[in-house]
């Protein structure tokens, strides 16, 4: 079948390439009207039960969109006209950036910070600075007491030592665009920006922002990386052919791709332009096999007008098997990630699937049929010859394989895969250091965040839901109202939580006040009924929204919202775990505990769904692998044979993730269900090429010998070229894809080195039948098999 599918192609080549061109050119507009955006809800796992809270109390206790701006001064306090002034404009501009929540908007200048006072005329709720500014230096002073009296503004809002103050916004998730929500926000901040405050800013819009700001850079890089692999293969090739059509490959699957998912309506997420060019990497891999198959073929071909057309006929029915196999490998491992409820993943899922796929036609079929059409195949391109030092290399792997040392080799190989797996035991799920794991620790924005979590109770949050939908005031009963100052007083405890907020912490304040501010009763009140007057009174002197951010309309429903330091997987699974520790040691007679909304919660969620689903993602991702090698090759052994280079790279990545701290989450996950497939697709040409000798009749250190220096050849180019351009993210000023490119310059590596030395060694070592045949026929080393069992 392979060897008429070759024929076809070679024969009808001329309909095949103006057929695939013409559906490339076809595509390619619809490549170019892809949109390249992050959509925040792609992120959320809907049926996790801290996203269902998360949507249905969203709007009312604070999305995970949430934004917060920070005014501060070196020298003396924020109680400055000119200081003041800025925050109140900025607060005010906010009210125009795209898909803001008008209600979640809150500074000194908003309305949301009151102050609640006791007088003979009865209990006032007044804005502590709004709508103007203190008119003069006996007003300042008042403000500045009104917050110091104030323990939901002196400290959540204004820092202890009076330098600095806070804004916090959020916005619609639906609505949400992060570029332009970023662009915006910067902005609004450079028209009060004179360098006279600091002015810092941070949260997931502008994080992601970041991320499309930096995109231009990373065209750069992509267009360095292709520079940097056009000249590696014009010098190691030495062929025009062997710089272009694999760069064509890589370019007809990405259009492929990228068309095929706009018609899908599948938008492109920035930071996955790293699997993007992983699987480009594959392609110019499977064409580079190709390339150096057909030159090998053209050596043993006299030269005629059918040397090109023959050459190329053999090196696609000889490669389609091998190039095939790593194209599906490829594809079904990266297909299991689409069992993971994220939609991000998802969709990232089909996207590589359809790119991967994609090998099939710009690899696997185009390139042998475009070198079918080289008149004068025969020559070199320039006078640099680096093939006598890679054959030496090839010489070298060829004596590896075939002495003694190949028991060192797989020994050595078993105690690495064995002692990384261990040491792998410590990778971390979720981000595993402070900051975001997305840009560098001495990135604006890290820094940034870091400021604000040392003066503030936290950047990050959390709410936690008190009540019961079917009873309406629930929320004003005493046994809610001292579940949750329990609640909070056991959950700060924590040291990663900074603070938290809750009804239960605005009704003191009201007691307080009733008693002309004797801090005695900055307390709850230990009788139902005097809390049920206090939050009567309360209500009375509110303004629509005013109780928003603690409870709903109904009163059925209350939140306790905690503030977070950092966003470290470790710190979310405590206080989690602390959460329902809580639950369970606390049960209530009404009302019931609903975790978690808000950007902690919802990363809790997306937490919890990769570690419950990693290691069964990792173990299918392997079953699939080995059922594809066994239906190919017809043997449950050959499953078992090509597990192993996936084994050794993968456990030797999971070592180095864990070793640089990187943590397994949303983004890093599609590379390591990925890498599965990219970890053998080296070791496919090497075996499938011993297969083909073995068959011819050589012997087994011929055929190793004949595999090294045929398909090894294509190993030792296509890793060097790959790897070196890779090694090139680490010049970007995303640190996760600076990250992720050096963690896929040591999968080629390791995946390299499998190919080149384990593989040999294993299949001299113990002569699989899939590869050998019958065992018993097997002549003795030097020997070829009679022409009668060359069946």
């Amino acid at each position: 079948m392979i060897e008429r599918i070759a024929e076809f192609c070679i024969r009808r080549r001329a309909w095949v390439v103006g057929g695939l061109f013409s559906l490339t050119l076809i595509l390619s507009w619809f490549a170019l009207h892809i949109e390249v955006r992050t959509v925040f809800e792609d992120m959320l796992p809907s049926h996790h039960e801290y996203v269902q809270t998360h949507e249905k109390f969203k709007d009312t206790f604070g999305g995970s969109n949430l934004v917060t701006i920070m005014f501060e001064v070196e020298q003396g306090d924020i109680f400055q006209t000119a200081v003041l002034d800025k925050v109140r404009t900025v607060t005010l501009g906010l009210r125009e950036v795209s898909a803001v929540n008008q209600y979640q908007i809150v500074s000194l200048a908003s309305r949301k910070l009151k102050e609640v006072r006791a007088s003979t005329a009865g209990i006032e709720s007044r804005p502590l600075m709004w709508p103007d500014l203190p008119a003069d230096a006996k007003a300042m002073a008042e403000l500045k007491q009104s917050v110091l009296r104030n323990p939901l503004v002196y400290g959540p809002y204004v820092s202890k030592d009076l330098q600095a103050t806070l804004v916090t916004v959020d916005f619609i998730d639906q609505q949400v665009d992060y570029a332009t929500v970023f662009e915006e926000i910067r902005s609004l901040i450079g028209k009060v920006d004179d360098g006279s405050v600091k002015i810092r800013v941070v949260g997931d819009p502008i994080l992601y922002g970041w991320v499309s700001h930096y995109l231009p850079e990373t065209l750069q890089l992509v267009l360095a990386a292709l520079a940097v692999t056009l000249v590696m293969l014009f010098i190691l090739l030495r062929t025009w052919r062997g710089v272009s059509l694999p760069l064509l490959a890589g370019a007809v699957s990405a259009i492929w791709a990228l068309g095929i998912c706009r018609l899908l309506n599948i938008h492109f997420e920035p930071l996955v332009i790293v699997v993007a060019m992983l699987i480009t990497s594959r392609a110019v891999s499977h064409s580079v096999q190709i390339v150096n198959r057909y030159d090998d073929e053209l050596e043993l071909l006299p030269v005629d007008g059918d040397t090109s057309r023959i050459a190329a006929r053999v090196a696609l029915a000889d490669l389609f098997r091998p190039g095939m196999l790593g194209v599906i490998a490829d594809a079904a491992c990266m297909a299991v990630v689409a069992l993971s409820p994220i939609p991000m993943l998802q969709k990232l899922t089909v996207l590589s699937v359809v790119w991967v796929s994609t090998l099939t036609v710009s690899a696997v079929i185009l390139t042998p049929v475009l070198l079918s059409f080289i008149r004068y195949p025969h020559g070199t391109a320039h006078p640099i010859n680096c093939q006598p030092a890679m054959r030496k290399v090839l010489d070298f792997c060829v004596w590896i394989s075939l002495s003694r040392a190949r028991f060192l080799v797989l020994g050595g190989s078993l105690l690495v895969v064995v002692a990384a797996a261990f040491y792998s035991l410590n990778l971390k799920i979720g981000d595993a250091n402070p900051g975001s794991p997305i840009l560098w620790p001495e990135s604006p924005y890290n820094r940034d965040s870091a400021a604000i979590n040392a003066r503030f109770e936290g950047v990050d949050r959390m709410f936690v839901v008190l009540g019961d939908d079917n009873r309406p005031g629930l929320i004003k009963g005493n046994e809610a109202l001292q579940a949750m100052n329990s609640f909070q007083r056991f959950i700060e405890a924590q040291p990663e939580v900074g603070g938290s907020l809750s009804i239960a912490d605005v009704l003191p304040q009201v007691n307080s006040s009733l008693r002309e501010g004797n801090p005695r009763y900055l307390e709850l009140a230990d009788g139902e009924g005097v809390n049920g007057s206090l939050m009567a009174m309360l209500d009375s002197v509110s303004e629509p929204g005013d109780i928003s951010r603690f409870a709903d309309d109904q009163y059925a429903n209350g939140s306790v919202t905690l503030m977070f330091r950092d966003r470290q997987g470790e710190t979310i699974r405590t206080a989690v775990a602390r959460i329902k520790e809580f639950i369970a040691g606390h049960p209530l007679q009404e009302g019931h505990w609903q975790l978690a909304g808000g950007l902690v919660g919802v990363m809790a969620a997306v937490n919890e769904i990769i570690l419950s689903s990693q290691i069964e993602a990792i173990a299918l991702a392997l079953l699939v692998l080995a059922v594809l090698c066994t239906l190919v090759y017809r043997s449950s052994m050959a499953g078992l044979v090509f597990m192993v280079p996936v084994i050794i790279s993968n456990m030797l990545t999971f070592a180095f993730m864990t070793w640089k701290g990187i943590g397994m989450n949303i983004n890093t996950v599609p590379v390591a269900a990925l890498g599965i497939g990219l970890g053998v697709d080296y070791a496919f040409y090497i075996a499938d090429r011993i297969k083909e000798e073995i068959a011819a009749g050589s012997t087994p250190e011929r055929a190793i010998q004949q595999s090294l220096h045929s398909a090894g050849m294509g190993v030792i180019v296509t890793a060097s070229v790959l790897i070196l351009a890779t090694l090139l993210w680490w010049l970007s000023s995303l640190r996760f894809q600076a990250e992720m490119g050096l963690l896929m310059a040591i999968w080629l590596s390791v995946s390299a080195f499998s190919a080149l030395f384990v593989m040999p060694s294993l299949i001299y070592v113990f002569r699989p039948r899939f590869i050998f045949g019958d065992l018993h026929r097997m002549p003795a080393a030097g020997q070829s098999l009679p022409s009668s069992q060359l069946a």
